[in-house]
């Protein structure tokens, strides 16, 4: 997965969960700000601004390891995914509604 990517859902996730300070510095970052933008907005050196989107990045990437849910979300799409194609499907068949009852009881038993 490419790394803004990673990282902005990791802060979509977990986000809420680091201080108002981190929240607004780590939003400019993911804003695409430049590390001097954000050091003249928020008023620190910009190897200040450097550390705490660091630290930020080791916080979230922490939560993800205990808690997986980036992972749940995405194995949860990919099967709805899944789903949405076999429903389309032009032919129906026993084994097309074997598999779409699999998928959603795998679904339903990850949440």
């Amino acid at each position: 997965m490419e790394r803004i990517v990673e990282q902005t859902l990791l802060y979509d996730f977990y986000g809420e969960l680091l201080t108002d300070h981190q929240k607004q510095i780590y939003e400019l970052y993911l804003d695409d700000y430049s590390l001097s933008e954000i050091a003249q907005e928020a008023g620190i050196s910009r190897q200040g601004v450097h550390d705490l989107v660091k630290r930020c990045n080791k916080i979230l990437e922490g939560y993800e390891e205990k808690l997986c849910l980036v992972e749940k979300f995405q194995a949860a799409k990919t099967k709805v995914s899944e789903i949405h194609k076999l429903a389309g499907a032009q032919a129906d068949s026993n084994e097309t509604v074997r598999r779409i009852e699999e998928l959603s009881n795998e679904i339903l038993e990850d949440f």
